[in-house]
């Protein structure tokens, strides 16, 4: 008779969960084995934060709820910053915690009271005649309400005899429809606006076929934020991201509509520049399934609690006629020859042992092939490669920056290069972030990953030297430059240095070779002066 660990995990894996990801100890090695059994992959990392942010990222990326199994007490702690990442993202993942029943147990905590300080919803498995229910509302809450939850299983029910079957979870709520009130005004602003921008967030990126339609029929402009980039790649009015990541023109044309609408996005002080970008006259609405979320960072004249592509659907059926509104022929000129990083001129600031890192970017993006998916760590340099790297869709950038703790990029490429193996995988990071999250270059060598892994390397917290100013004592975010090419060939990778742009024909032979193990680039840059989105992002600290 199966016990409450196998019955998890295969109950987990007859429910189609996409990949696990862990760290296995004593108290989830029954339930990680049963996982297995199931046939689902499970891919054991160097330590469990790696393994919470490939499974964030991984679920992110397929679309599918993932899966993080770790040990009882220190195992959970130690994942504790991605499982918050994955929390704040609403990402839908199912982490698998091994509990202590004993309160002399060096490895008692109060779990619960721990995954929700992180926003984790926290459940349990109560006993074997309830495990696979337990199992299948912790799992159902993850998928249907797009959550993180931490489904503790206490060792001494893990081996209880379970006596029954899978009972099928229900299927997928309905997309949340919009009043048809709401629909009506959000119709006449649309009616009455010669300047409109839809800007489409997490939420809505699933929407991006009816948005498209809808900035056609309104004559829309499309931007989104970071985390939906890619959402409207190929459209000739999509702006790419807004807030500061964006370049002077799409800047320039947002802050001129006289209506933007938020669909599935906070519209917060990084997507609208706190504020800078909505004009003095413009009108703001938000759609949102959740209503919490509406005006809950800027006030908004119109706020319309639905799914943001049934909201969309909604309003093509209502608004009949297309209109140009900001399609214009000269807009469409702006948008083709300077709407991306790319095509504006660049006073090269490198040096002889120094490459800037905005010609480093927009070589790249000329190199890589480009069906590829980008994973972007945190800190100063992270507007680089988000500016000026394309990506074909919105599951070509993984970006996760909701708690905005560097050190996250290394595990959010490996995951999204497993969730999405037809893409080439690519990793951008800060020297501080990459050596931070080393360990798991192992796992990657080991996957057998053709990684790119590009280390914008200016041997310091670049972030926080920007941000206090050279007045300040900077001794403690300044460090002596490490030979991060070196440390990559340690691990079983291959390692480039790069000080200037010829240097990247390493990169082209790498390419060339067929790969199977990772590249990594230390790429030696030159100090900016401060990142041009940094300042932005500052101004709100």
């Amino acid at each position: 008779m199966p016990t409450v660990a196998d019955a998890v995990g295969r109950t987990l894996a007859a429910l189609g969960v996409g990949h696990a990801f862990g760290v296995v100890g004593s108290g989830n090695f029954q339930v990680t084995n049963a996982l297995r059994a199931g046939g689902v992959p499970f891919t054991a990392t160097r330590h469990e934060a790696g393994a919470a942010t490939m499974a964030d990222a991984y679920a992110r990326m397929s679309g599918s709820v993932a899966v993080l199994s770790v040990h009882q007490g220190c195992g959970l702690t130690n994942a504790a910053t991605g499982i918050c990442e994955a929390a704040k993202s609403r990402t839908p993942l199912l982490v698998l915690a091994a509990e202590a029943t004993g309160a002399t147990s060096n490895f008692a905590m109060d779990q619960p009271g721990f995954a929700r300080s992180v926003g984790a919803v926290a459940e349990r498995v109560h006993s074997g005649p309830f495990a696979v229910a337990d199992t299948v509302r912790a799992w159902q809450t993850a998928r249907d309400d797009r959550r993180t939850v931490v489904l503790n299983l206490p060792l001494d029910v893990q081996g209880l005899a379970v006596d029954g079957a899978l009972a099928a979870p229900g299927p997928p709520p309905p997309p949340a429809i919009p009043a048809a009130a709401a629909v009506a005004e959000l119709a006449a602003l649309f009616r009455s606006a010669a300047r409109p921008v839809i800007v489409a967030g997490r939420g809505a990126r699933h929407a991006g076929p009816a948005l498209r339609r809808l900035g056609e029929a309104t004559g829309s402009l499309l931007a989104t934020s970071a985390v939906a980039n890619g959402l409207f790649h190929g459209d000739p009015y999509a702006l790419g991201i807004s807030g500061g990541f964006a370049s002077p023109t799409t800047a320039r044309l947002i802050s001129e509509a006289d209506l933007i609408v938020g669909f599935g996005c906070a519209l917060n002080m990084w997507t609208m520049r706190h504020g800078r970008l909505i004009g003095p006259d413009a009108k703001v609405a938000q759609v949102d399934v959740d209503g919490a979320a509406l005006g809950l960072h800027r006030p908004v004249h119109l706020g319309v609690v639905g799914d943001s592509a049934a909201t969309a659907d909604a309003l093509l059926t209502s608004l009949g006629g297309e209109r140009p509104g900001y399609r214009t022929p000269e807009v469409a000129e702006a948008i083709a020859t300077r709407a991306r990083w790319n095509d504006e001129p660049i006073e090269d600031l490198s040096t002889d042992g120094r490459i800037d890192p905005r010609i480093l970017s927009r070589d790249l993006d000329k190199l890589l092939p480009p069906e590829r998916v980008v994973a972007i760590d945190s800190g100063n340099f992270m507007g680089y490669p988000s500016a000026y790297l394309r990506v074909p869709d919105e599951y070509g950038f993984c970006f996760t920056q909701a708690f905005q703790s560097i050190g996250l990029g290394l595990s959010t490429a490996i995951g999204a290069a497993l969730a999405r193996r037809d893409r080439f995988p690519v990793l951008a990071a800060g020297d501080g972030g990459f050596l931070m999250s080393i360990a798991e270059l192992e796992t990657a060598v080991r996957l057998g990953l053709p990684l790119l892994c590009v280390i914008y390397n200016d041997a310091a917290y670049g972030a926080e030297i920007h941000h206090f100013g050279p007045e300040a004592d900077l001794a403690t975010v300044v460090f002596p430059d490490t030979d991060i090419a070196a440390l990559a060939k340690g691990f079983g990778a291959e390692g480039l240095t790069v000080r200037q742009p010829s240097d990247l024909h390493g990169v082209t032979r790498w390419l060339e070779s067929n790969p199977s193990t990772p590249l990594v680039v230390d790429a030696k840059i030159v100090s900016d002066g401060g990142s041009w989105w940094l300042a932005e992002a500052f101004k709100g600290h």
